[in-house]
């Protein structure tokens, strides 16, 4: 029998209808939106999620749930925002990237367990692995780690981590979101994609299993890649020397994307015996934890499974402990 419980329920998410004060292009069919909602913006720590819906429309009735992307700071560093980035794909999504400054969105949030604030605790280097629209939630959570900014009310403290590698795949190039705002950070990226129109012509994995194999040196070419792999934006290390390789405690792995590609992030971290987070995709229709579509088959301590509610329980959960 499941017991109904969860340390994120949402009953203190903040509804409100707010107005867009920008809905821009950041790759193709890949916007970001941004409202102003202090009361929401301030509680808010990576990895949570937001339900939004169009204002005043029926059709679609039901809300999308999108992650934080990041929150929105004032002069004098509080925050007053938020950010959230959406691939336009189906009727709502359609609809908000036709909608500028000043329409009405419903949204309700903030919600889900998001990223633990010891997300990098003791970790040396922290590889985040993403596919699709999965690179969304990690922004927040790499500036966290990097020490560059604090969430959530009260304001957590995070660990920091020495190092963090964003592994991203997408379908071509033109649909990579977001990189410059990675690189900003300092946060080295790697790059794939299924035609090979940018970065590494293959599997995002392929990038996870080379930067694990590179250890935690840092060292490549001049190029930023090892020479056998610097036309295939695969990380390596230079000709001749093999690196110290860092112990699996101080690395760990964070994965967000498509269930297949979460799935085999899963499985290479279990061989290496690296701790390994996933963010899920499940889709939802309320974000409350009623409606129960949004159920996940999680490992219990007993060995056996049961449902999880991704919204209030997840969405991040020991990927190890996925029933996948």
């Amino acid at each position: 029998m499941s017991h109904l419980h969860a340390a994120h329920y949402a009953d203190g998410a903040t509804f409100r209808t707010v107005e867009i004060v920008e809905n821009v292009p950041l790759a193709r069919d890949t916007w970001r939106v941004r409202f102003l909602l202090p009361e929401m913006a301030r509680r808010f720590v990576p990895g949570q999620f937001l339900m939004l819906r169009l204002a005043g429309w029926e059709d679609p009735l039901l809300g999308r749930p999108l992650a934080l992307y990041d929150t929105v700071l004032d002069g004098a560093g509080k925050p007053v925002g938020v950010d959230v980035v959406y691939l336009v794909l189906g009727k709502l999504t359609i609809r908000l990237a036709q909608l500028g400054p000043g329409a009405k969105l419903d949204v309700w949030g903030p919600l889900g367990n998001g990223f633990p604030a010891d997300a990098a605790h003791g970790v040396e280097h922290l590889i985040l692995v993403a596919g699709g629209i999965g690179q969304t939630p990690f922004l927040a959570l790499a500036q966290e780690c990097l020490g560059r900014r604090q969430y959530g009310e009260p304001i957590r403290q995070s660990a920091a981590a020495q190092r963090i590698t964003l592994c991203y795949g997408a379908r071509r190039g033109e649909y990579l979101a977001g990189i410059a705002d990675f690189r900003r950070l300092g946060v080295e990226v790697y790059t794939s994609t299924d035609d090979g129109s940018a970065g590494h012509h293959g599997l995002v994995t392929d990038l996870l299993r080379q930067v694990l194999a590179s250890g935690g040196t840092g060292s490549t070419s001049r190029s930023g890649l090892w020479p056998e792999a610097a036309h295939s934006g695969l990380p390596a290390a230079p000709s001749g020397q093999r690196p110290d390789l860092l112990a699996a405690e101080t690395r760990r792995i964070i994965c967000c994307g498509p269930e297949p590609m979460m799935h085999a992030v899963a499985e290479i971290a279990a061989a290496e015996r690296i701790e390994c987070l996933a963010s899920l995709e499940t889709p939802m229709a309320c974000g409350l934890g009623i409606c129960f579509s949004c159920v996940a088959k999680i490992r219990q301590p007993d060995g056996e499974w049961d449902y999880r509610r991704t919204c209030v329980e997840g969405p991040i959960f020991d990927a190890a402990q996925i029933v996948w």
